[in-house]
Order: structure tokens, then sequence, then C-alpha cells
């Protein structure tokens, strides 16, 4: 495999694209590293002490629900009962929804008032979204304050949104020895969430405007089944290719392209293309197997199906196969010895995901000698890849300074992008569903619950849904339907937000705001 070697000067740019696309005009993610940013880091001789078995994940599969309790899933996802877990506060929530849909303020209040009723008596769902609308100025008076309060008891009750949003907060005040607890336990969350072979994609939220204009271009992509490239595509499996088969099951396994999760439908269509001899479909089976993904786990199935994929030379594969060995599933017992082997295979190949896991190995001492500087290399390679878990990696390093300087900006930074893969996502998911059927009040409530947890898309979407749709956005105040005072108010701090984190756009409107003086003084 190709060797990493120390040079004289190493210079590495990791240009996170993924943290916006470049037509969104907003900076990219710059991580720039000299040799001096690598420390030395004394070799540990015991591997068993070393081992952290949680840096490969495990493949339990968790539900949303557990991942983020307090999810609004059960509400958007018909798989889910809402009635069987915390039923009355997930009716409160379908209210809320049907009042911004109908533009109900009497629903509105009730709703507000049930979830207050709740919050008091301790309820961390309740809590945070009491918070979210104290943030907001929706249905009670706009106090920062108290919005903080009642997030930051939510989070102690172990309510994820909450959590995000309290990062946030501390990360905007620059305090980031704040921020990056919370950061990296939220980004803990997320990795454990992805899968265990290959990289999770990373599903970015929909820009649904391009500057002022509505972005027609993106959201067509985006209009699920409906949406006559999928139909073509759909058509195209049902005819028998197998390419379109395993696309298909993708877009329902991750949701994407504006389709609604449905794992039996990914599963159905997965096991149609590796009968027809598709590799990724049969990787993806593997991975079903291994997590359980709405299948009972089985991880002798699991690798046969990885086998299958990597005999095709599907290289990303024996990511999986290694893993297996390193947790012993499915396999005699653990070897490291072969986990190494698989992993390297994985490199060779220039998939960023054996470059990882190798980090992993030496970082840990797991089944080699521990070489912290080695691991970081390995993980900067998957990183330039574009790997979210290797992203995390060197985030931990940033953060505890080993094998790295410390730097709490830094890891900060990487911990949110990748905290911000998390299940939590899925608001960009429904938000976009109800935009594209033209439910523009409850698609301005869901982008603003994700705006408060710091991602920028929805900070920008919400704002420009409020200059485009004026009255029509279904904003509601402290007291009914915003005034043109609180939705322009609303609209500045939304932009405001935006700009601080890069968003041209926002930065171009906010100098406008202060030149015909237009300013607001709430951020």
């Amino acid at each position: 495999m190709p060797e990493l070697t120390s040079t004289p000067k190493l210079i590495i740019c990791l240009l996170i694209l993924s943290l916006y696309p470049i037509s969104l005009k907003a900076r990219p993610f710059i991580l720039v590293l000299s040799q001096d940013d690598i420390k030395d880091s004394a070799a540990s001789t015991d591997d068993e002490s070393a081992a952290d078995w949680d840096d490969f994940g495990d493949s339990e599969s968790m539900t949303e629900e557990n991942l983020d309790p307090g999810s609004w899933s059960p509400v958007f996802e018909p798989s889910i009962d809402p009635g069987a877990i915390n039923g009355s506060y997930y009716i409160t929530i379908s209210k809320m929804m049907s009042a911004v849909t109908n533009g109900d303020v009497r629903v509105m209040e009730e709703a507000t008032s049930e979830v207050e009723s709740a919050a008091m008596e301790g309820d961390p769902p309740a809590r945070s979204v009491l918070g979210f609308l104290y943030g907001m100025g929706m249905m009670r008076e706009r106090n920062k304050g108290k919005a903080f309060l009642y997030h930051h008891f939510a989070a102690e009750g172990g309510n994820i949104q909450s959590k995000m949003a309290v990062a946030y907060t501390y990360l905007r005040q620059d305090m980031h020895d704040k921020a990056v607890k919370l950061y990296a336990e939220l980004a803990e969350i997320a990795v454990n969430s992805f899968l265990i072979s290959k990289d999770s994609p990373v599903i970015e939220p929909i820009r649904i405007h391009n500057g002022a204009e509505e972005n027609k271009g993106a959201l067509r992509k985006s209009r699920g089944e409906d949406d006559e490239a999928f139909q073509i595509l759909e058509y195209q499996a049902q005819k028998g290719n197998a390419g379109a088969m395993y696309k298909i099951g993708l877009f329902y396994y991750f949701g994407l392209r504006g389709l609604r999760r449905d794992r039996t439908k990914a599963l159905m269509w997965f096991s149609k293309a590796a009968d027809k001899g598709e590799p990724q479909s049969m990787e993806f089976l593997g991975e079903i197997y291994a997590r359980g993904a709405g299948v009972e786990r089985n991880y002798t199935k699991a690798l046969e199906w990885l086998t299958h994929a990597a005999r095709q030379q599907l290289y990303s594969a024996y990511n999986g196969i290694g893993y297996l060995y390193v947790k012993g599933y499915g396999v005699e017992k653990k070897n490291y010895t072969k986990a190494k082997e698989y992993f390297e295979k994985a490199a060779d190949n220039e998939e960023a995901g054996g470059h990882y896991n190798l980090g992993v190995m030496y970082y840990k001492g797991i089944g080699v000698k521990r070489d912290v500087k080695l691991a970081c290399k390995y993980f900067l390679v998957a990183a330039n890849a574009g790997h979210q878990k290797a992203f995390y990696q060197l985030a931990k390093m940033f953060h505890t300074g080993v094998g790295l300087k410390k730097n709490l900006h830094m890891a900060t930074a990487l911990y949110k992008l990748v905290a911000e893969r998390g299940p939590w996502s899925s608001l960009s998911r429904w938000a976009l569903e109800s935009y594209l059927k033209g439910d523009v009040g409850k698609a301005f409530l869901l982008y603003s619950r994700m705006a408060e947890l710091g991602y920028e898309v929805a900070q920008s979407n919400a704002a420009w849904i409020l200059d485009k749709y004026g009255e029509g956005s279904m904003c509601m105040g402290e007291s009914g339907f915003c005034t043109d005072a609180e939705r322009h108010q609303c609209a500045h701090s939304l932009w405001w937000q935006a700009s601080e984190q890069g968003n041209e756009h926002a930065a171009l409107l906010i100098g406008d705001a202060y030149y015909y003086g237009r300013v607001s003084l709430s951020r």
C-alpha cells in the first residue's frame, strides 16, 4: 500500500466543501496543517489497554427516537407510531404543525399552552420546544434569556436538539471551552449513526433560494416520486436495470431526492439488484444485516454479502469485512491481523474508509504498536477525501492535544461539521417536503427550528421565506400573526446568523440594512 512517511514540511489543505456547496457562495472550510502541528506521542506497549472499541462504532441499529429523544420524526414518518412514545407530546406537536399550515392562531396558542404545561412538569422535549418558541417570539415574548434557560434544562434532561441549540449559542459567543464539550458529545452520537463499511452520504439541506430568487433547479430534483427523473429511473428498474434498482434502494434508504425514508422498499430494491450481481447493493445488504436495520440482525449474512461485494472489486466492502474481524462478529473470533489486511486492501485502492480504519488501529494500538503520528496522517488522507468519521477523529485530536496541538477553535468547527450530519438533520427533509407541497407555514417553522440548532442553510431558508412570502409565511408572533415589525426583526436576525457563518448573500443584505437604516438590534 502507499507508504505514509514524514516529510520535512507537510502541508495538507482540507477543503471541506461538504459544509457548503460552492454555488452557495459561502466560505469553504479550510484546514491547513504543517508538520509542526503534528505532535509526537509515546507509543503504548499494551494494545488492549489502548483500545477503544467505540472508535469503530457499533452495528447496533438505533431508532431516531433513541438517538434523538423528542425528535419530531413520529409526526412526519408514517412508519413510526407517535402514540407509542410520549403520545401527548406528539399530539401537541401535530397541533402546532396544523396551526401553521392552516394559519389558525387559536390552535397555535392552545398547543403552546400545552407545551408550557408539560415543560413546567419537567418534560425535556417540551422544554426544548418552549425554548424554541421564546427564541423565535412565537406566541410568547421574544426572550433569548428564557430560550437559553429552557434549552439548558432540556439539554440537561437529555434532549439532543437543545444540546445543539446551547452549543451553537456558546459558539456565537466565542465560548469554545463550553461549545466544544457539547459538540463533541453530539458528534459522537452522529458518528454512531453512520454506516460501518463506507462513509455515509453527506445529505446537504437544500437551499430553496439562489440569492433573491427561488432555486428552481435544486427544487426540481427534490420532488420525490413525482419527479420525472425518478419516474424514468423507476421504469428502468422495473425493466430489470440493476444500477437503477440500486439507486432507488439508496434513495429510499436515506430519504434522498425528496423521498420518504422507507427501509422496506430499500431492502426490496437492494435485494433485486443483488440478485442481478450489483455489488453496491450487496454491500448495503451486508450493512443492513449487520445493523439489523429493518431485518433481524445476522452477522453471518452480513459477512456473506460483504464478501460477495468485495469479490467484485468493490473495495469499500473490505472495510465492512475488516470491521467484523475487529469486533468478532460473524467470524470465528476477533482477528486484528486479518482486519488490518482488509483495511489495507481498501486503502491500497484509494478507499477513504481504509485509511480511516487504519488510523483508528494505530491511534489506539489495536493489533499494532501504537503510533499517533501515523494515525494522524491516515486520518488526514481520509479527511481529504471527505470522510466524516475522519473529521471526528481530527476534532478529538485538536480537542485533547493528542497527536495534534490543542486547538479548541478547530476542534469545535470540526465537531460541529460532524454533528450537523446527525439524525436531527431530518428536519431539513421535512421542511423541504412541506415547501414543495406549498405548505410554506410548516416549512418556515421547521427551518426556524433547524436554524436555532446552528444550520446556516436553514437560517437563510427561513429568512428568505419571510422576505419572499411576507404574510403568506404564516409567521406567528407574540400574540398572533407576525406584525411587519416582528417579521422584519426575525428575518434580520436569521440573515445575521447566516452571514456569521459565511453566507455572502446574507452579508450583503445585512450591509444594505445598515446602509439604508433598516437595522435591528436583535441578532
